[in-house]
């Protein structure tokens, strides 16, 4: 369980907010999409690496996406906000109540 990783030189902790543009294929044309959100765990080595990434979507529906750190279809990676505090888990779970989802 890793508490950071890096892509494309920039490094980003576990509870980080990121902004991630994400290359997407639709037939023949390609477009860029920003998936911005909470960095709530990071697993793996290697290779085999990813992070997961949970945002609030529309109608307060939660989003959680993971991405595979080594993806080529990731063009552009940076750090939007550091947490207030210090985060002291590997992984973020209790991010999915109620309670704390304004960390």
């Amino acid at each position: 369980m890793a508490l950071k990783a890096t892509i494309k030189d920039t490094t980003f902790h576990v509870g980080d907010t990121v902004k991630i543009n994400y290359l997407i294929k639709e037939g023949e044309k390609e477009r860029t999409q920003p998936f911005v959100g909470m960095v709530i765990g990071i697993r793996g080595r290697g290779d085999s690496k990813t992070f997961t990434v949970r945002k609030i979507g529309t109608q307060k529906v939660a989003i959680e996406r993971i991405f595979p750190l080594n993806s080529p279809w990731i063009k552009e990676i940076s750090v939007t906000r550091k947490p207030k505090r210090k985060i002291r888990r590997a992984k973020l779970t209790y991010v999915r109540n109620e309670k704390f989802r304004k960390l």
